[in-house]
Parts: C-alpha cells; sequence; structure tokens
C-alpha cells in the first residue's frame, strides 16, 4: 500500500473553504500490529454491494473484505452471506469513522451518491475504486479529481475494458498511423432504458409517480437520496432502475458512454472539448432522452488535429459510406468507428476487438509491437497493484475525472437541443450560457456537501 504523508488537502475549483481543512493519518502511516505490508493483504470495504458492486468484490477474492455496506439489506443480502467475517453497516460515514482497519474501498452506488462517498473515503485517506460514470456532475467530476491528486490515494474508475489488451491495441494502431491522421469519430450505443420496463434495469414509468407506498423496512431511503432533492419512495427508483431518472442517474452515456468514449479519449489524447451540441427526443425534467445525438468538437494539441466526436445514443448513426457491411462496425450494443485520412477502425462498446475497415485491409495488416504494458489479470487488480506498490492505476482519476467531464457535459448538452455550447473548462463555465452552467455544480439537499 502507498504509504501517504500528514498532509492538509486544499481544493475546491482550485480550492475549498477554509471550512474543509483536514489532515489524512492513515492507519499505514501510523503502522500498529494492524498494518498490512505493502506484500501482504489489503483489507478492502464495499459500499453498495448490492448489484455490480458484488461483481467488484469477486474480482477480489485474493484481498481481505473486511466490511460492507449498503442501504438495502434485503438487496445486498446474499453479498453479506457471501463475506460472513465483513463487518455490516447502512452508513459509510459511520463505516469510515468506526473501523480504521479499512485500507480501501469499492464504490458501486447509484450514480448521485458516487462522489460524497468517494470524497469522504479519500479525505480518511483511503484508496478508491469507483464505479463509472465517475460522478453525477462536472464540478464533482473535477473536484475528485483534484482530491485524488492532493491526497496522493490510488484510485480506479470501473471502465474495465481500459485494462484489456483490445483497447490498448486500439492506441497502437492508431499512434502507428494504422489509418493515418484522426479528424473524426463516430460512437453509438442502440441500447435503450425504453420502452418503459423492457429490461430490469429499465424504469417502469417516464414520469414521477403520484402514489407513495411505504419504505422497504430493510431500505434507508433518506441515504439512499444522498444529496438528491427528497422525493417519496418509489419502486420505481429502487432496485436497478436509477438510471434514466435525471437527479440519480447519467442516462446511457454514463452507462456505456463512459466506456465507448474510453478509447477515444486515451487514442486520440483528447483533452476538454471546445464546443458541445446536441438534439434529443421526448425531453422532459425528470428522465434522460430516449434518444440522443451529442456532437463534440475537440481542438489541435500536440502536432494532432482537431477532432469531431459524434455520440448516438438510443439509436445506430447513419451508415457511413466507406462500411461495406453495417455489421462490421462494433459490437451487439455499440461502438467507435475512427475515421482516418486513409482508413477505418472500429471496435466495440468496451473498446474490444479492434479491426480495420474493410475486410481485407485487416488481413494485410501487421499490429505493431506492443507499446503499452498489458494487464495481465483483472480491472481490479490493477487498482490493488496501485494500492499496494504506490503506482497509478490505469483508469485513475486524473484521468477517468475528465473523460467523466467530457461525457456529463454531453448529458447538460441534451437539455439545449440544437444549442452550441462554447466550454470553458478552466472556469467550468459555458461563458454564454447561463442556463446551461447551473448546471455543472447543482446544489445539494441540505445537510449535505462534498
Amino acid at each position: 500500500m502507498k504509504k501517504l504523508d500528514r498532509r492538509t488537502f486544499l481544493g475546491a475549483g482550485s480550492a475549498l473553504t477554509a471550512a474543509s481543512l483536514f489532515q489524512i493519518v492513515p492507519r499505514h502511516v501510523l503502522g500498529g500490529t494492524a498494518y498490512a505490508a505493502p506484500s501482504e493483504k489489503l483489507n478492502i470495504a464495499g459500499i453498495g454491494v448490492g448489484g455490480m458492486g458484488a461483481s467488484n468484490l469477486g474480482a477480489l477474492q485474493s484481498e481481505n473484505i473486511v466490511a460492507l455496506c449498503d442501504v438495502d439489506t434485503d438487496y445486498a443480502a446474499n453479498t453479506f452471506k457471501q463475506y460472513p467475517n465483513a463487518v455490516v453497516y447502512k452508513d459509510y460515514r459511520i463505516m469510515l469513522e468506526k473501523q480504521q482497519d479499512i485500507d480501501a474501498v469499492v464504490i458501486a452506488t447509484p450514480d448521485h451518491t458516487h462522489a460524497v462517498i468517494a470524497m469522504a473515503a479519500m479525505r480518511a485517506g483511503k484508496h478508491v475504486y469507483c464505479q463509472k460514470p465517475l460522478t453525477h456532475t462536472v464540478h464533482e467530476a473535477r473536484r475528485l479529481a483534484q482530491a485524488a491528486e492532493e491526497t496522493g490515494v490510488c484510485t480506479q474508475m470501473g471502465i474495465q475494458g481500459h485494462s484489456g489488451k483490445d483497447a490498448r491495441q486500439v492506441c497502437e494502431w492508431i499512434a502507428a498511423g494504422a489509418i493515418g491522421a484522426v479528424r473524426e469519430v463516430i460512437t453509438w450505443c442502440s441500447l435503450t432504458y425504453y420502452p418503459w420496463g423492457h429490461a430490469s434495469w429499465s424504469s417502469s414509468r417516464g414520469t414521477r409517480p403520484e402514489e407513495t407506498p411505504p419504505v422497504p423496512e430493510t431500505l434507508d431511503w433518506d441515504l439512499w437520496l444522498g444529496p438528491a432533492p427528497h422525493r417519496p419512495y418509489h419502486s420505481c427508483y429502487h432496485p436497478r432502475t436509477w438510471r434514466s431518472w435525471l437527479d440519480f442517474g447519467c442516462g446511457m452515456m454514463g452507462d456505456r458512454g463512459a466506456h465507448t468514449l474510453d478509447p477515444v479519449v486515451w487514442a486520440l489524447n483528447l483533452g476538454a472539448p471546445e464546443t458541445v451540441e446536441a438534439n434529443s427526443t421526448d425531453l422532459n425534467d425528470e428522465t434522460h432522452p430516449i434518444a440522443s445525438i451529442v456532437r463534440y468538437q475537440f481542438p489541435a494539441r500536440n502536432g494532432l488535429p482537431p477532432v469531431t466526436v459524434s455520440w448516438y445514443d438510443g439509436l445506430e448513426p447513419p451508415r457511413h459510406p466507406d462500411v461495406e457491411n453495417p455489421r462490421d462496425l462494433g459490437d451487439g450494443e455499440g461502438g467507435a468507428l475512427f475515421l482516418g485520412e486513409t482508413g477505418l477502425l472500429t471496435c466495440g462498446t468496451y473498446g474490444n476487438s479492434p479491426r480495420l475497415l474493410p475486410k481485407a485491409r485487416m488481413d494485410a495488416f501487421t499490429p505493431p509491437p506492443e507499446s503499452i504494458e498489458r494487464v495481465p489479470d483483472s480491472h481490479e487488480m490493477d487498482w490493488v497493484r496501485g494500492c499496494k506498490n504506490g503506482t497509478s492505476a490505469g483508469a485513475a482519476f486524473n484521468y477517468s475525472g475528465p473523460l467523466t467531464e467530457t461525457a456529463l457535459l454531453g448529458n447538460i448538452a441534451k437539455r439545449f437541443p440544437r444549442t452550441i455550447l462554447r466550454w470553458d473548462a478552466a472556469s467550468l463555465t459555458f461563458p454564454d450560457n447561463v442556463e446551461a452552467t447551473a448546471l455543472i455544480n447543482p446544489a445539494y439537499r441540505e445537510g449535505w456537501t462534498l
């Protein structure tokens, strides 16, 4: 595990308020009999363990799972049974305060609670693995990236494709000039949360329910809401069905977009976009649109040309004239198509199965030598090694934070159809649009702070 010096953290935008000053004294700084050396096992706590969190913990069987936290004891019951020696909590704040043997946390809660939990863990000196998208708002993403740098903890966002060999091949092939300079990329996800209720993870409705059923005894609804505005409990929000609701989830852009944009941002060394615009169907104040098209303009950087990146959400992009067979594109869910000056490259949702088009070009292609180190096991274990060795994980917050910002800017643009939003990344504002800027950092519910 990486040793952390005692330090004071300051940061919000460029600085936090004086009231946010704190000192970090992790247990591995203090030492003692409970401290495990870097070569030994991490003591890991899972926060949100009823769904994806259970899968993440399953990839960490080489380590010690010492604590489990979930606001719904029924939803998380199977995971609790799987780790009978772990201490169980409902409130992550109590867990972080009381259980001092925790080295690292895995966060797999709904999107709107990622930031407050991750920030609390980093302030407590814990390494953090957080599911995608990293945050619910652009401001939160910026703050978490800053906090990770200041605290020195090892961080990782749960975009597992980033640790796969395929996404690394995309980067290597493009860097080697396999398709020449890239000026345009088309990305998409044809999956949808609609029609309402068609899948276990889609909501049963698109309008706020009027009925107010009782809160299940096993659920702490107030904790589930966290910093989101208060609303009565309903089963159309929990469990699993929160992603399409604006107050809780980041829609398909946060769900699959975080994966699909990853190899694009990585391979092309994209920073912040200059502009973003979108068009959407069925806009309302409660749920993400049924279908959207988002277009980003990125500037020239480090000798690379400007790039246009398009995202199609809930639908497939128009057939490109140079693609012989649409079935050659991406995978069954979506993917990316890189348009180079000398050819085309496509890959799936997670950067998987990269190939040049047309097929004859791929058949004749000799891949360049590997230049990006391969991850020998899992995305989770890549993070564990970083925690133990004091190294950075592949999708650390200094990378995944800006990636998340880009994705979430697309969600904001959806609220302003057919409007070109000029983005100032330094000030976290849309200089020409006050209403859009207000969505960068919406207010938390009273009693919650970042």
